[in-house]
């Protein structure tokens, strides 16, 4: 039922008009007699047009209203023809995007019917009534169902604007949260260590990298907070703005580098196999590899421990980029095994197939191995 009144979906509506008109040739019209080949010939041009032409209202309208003009002069019964014409106007209205073509629909049809129609009834009156009700009927009939179609599309729409909006104040809550509780306490902690930093000026130069090294991740977890409150308050002012989404591709080995060189003060032994190439990745890749390294790199050194080895690869097979980080699982009884995946390891997933790649995570040997192709297409 929810076909047959889809403005899209002519074709249910034809083959019940088909279904209907065969009935009526084999019950209705064939008592007492049979229908005459005459009328077989005609419902079969009907038929088989409104087939052809059912996605093409005005030019099916055309060619039902001339098979109809036919049928009044040489058969004795126009029954088939006269429906059929009376459908393609409803369909018509069904479709038209304005009423002057129903108005056009209807002039055609009238002045076919007038002409050659009513001087074949039995009175003017009944003639005149008959094209009233061959006109009114489909066309009231195709107005409710575009309407209905239209309320439709309104009422979804109002439905999406109201999902939109409550998103929308969802992601402004988050992003005063982060705004005014995370990025604050991150903030106050790399001040405090620049302070720090500056009031000892006669540390221990080991301890010293460290606080440098807190510090800078610090300012680095500072501007990702920025544009992730970015993200959440104007998606769309995002998609516009590559720089709060993307990273320069000459900068991607030297990011990478970055990458590591914070997994090795984690303790992590990484041993890293980057192609000088991915310099000229496209900006979406380009930040889709330095996440998915980071993540797995942390990864390693959560769950595998600092005295664990992790081999990172990186190149460019063709357009595509193969990706790889491996691990030989730490020193014996320290690897966490982790049980279906954590939030990080869902969203390197959700990542990976955003740009066409399929993301492989699982044991390999006493360790653990995150691999995935992102191919050249998605870019």
């Amino acid at each position: 039922m929810a076909r047959l009144f889809n403005a899209r979906e002519t074709l249910p509506r034809m083959l019940l008009l088909i279904t209907s008109g065969l009935g009526y040739l084999l019950v209705i019209s064939g008592t007492p007699t049979p229908p005459t080949g005459p009328q077989w010939a005609f419902a079969v041009l009907a038929f088989g047009s409104g087939l052809l032409l059912h996605s093409r209202q005005p030019v099916n309208l055309v060619v039902q209203t001339a098979l109809f003009a036919v049928s009044l002069t040489v058969l004795d019964d126009p029954t088939i023809s006269q429906v059929g014409t009376g459908w393609a106007l409803g369909e018509l209205a069904f479709w038209a995007p304005r009423w002057a073509w129903v108005g056009a629909g209807t002039a055609l049809v009238s002045v076919v019917y007038l002409t050659l129609g009513l001087p074949l009834a039995d009175s003017v009156p009944e003639g005149l009534a008959g094209l009233l009700i061959n006109l009114s009927v489909p066309i009231l009939l195709g107005t409710v169902g575009r309407t209905t179609a239209e309320l439709g599309v309104q009422a979804a729409r109002r439905i999406e604007s109201e999902q939109r909006a409550a998103r929308a104040d969802e992601r402004s809550a988050i992003a005063r949260e982060l705004h005014d509780v995370v990025a604050h306490h991150i903030a106050s902690m790399v001040l405090r260590v620049g302070v720090g930093r500056h009031v000892l000026p006669d540390l221990d130069p080991r301890v010293a990298e460290i606080f440098d090294d807190v510090h800078r991740t610090g300012s680095d977890a500072l501007a990702d907070l920025r544009r992730l409150v970015a993200v959440l308050r104007d998606p769309d002012e995002v998609r516009r703005d590559a720089s709060l989404t993307a990273i320069e591709p000459s900068a991607l080995p030297a990011a990478l580098a970055g990458a590591v060189e914070k997994a090795r003060l984690a303790g992590v032994n990484v041993e890293a196999e980057i192609d000088p190439a991915v310099g000229g990745l496209d900006a979406v890749r380009g930040l889709a590899v330095l996440r998915l390294t980071q993540e797995a790199l942390t990864n390693v050194a959560k769950h595998a421990g600092p005295a664990a080895t992790a081999r990172l690869r990186v190149a460019l097979s063709g357009s595509d980029v193969d990706w790889v980080v491996a691990d030989d699982g730490g020193l014996p009884g320290e690897r966490e095994v982790p049980s279906g995946g954590g939030h990080g390891l869902t969203g390197m997933r959700e990542r990976v197939e955003v740009l066409g790649g399929t993301l492989d995570a699982g044991p390999s040997g006493k360790g653990w191995r995150v691999a995935t192709t992102l191919p050249g297409e998605a870019a």
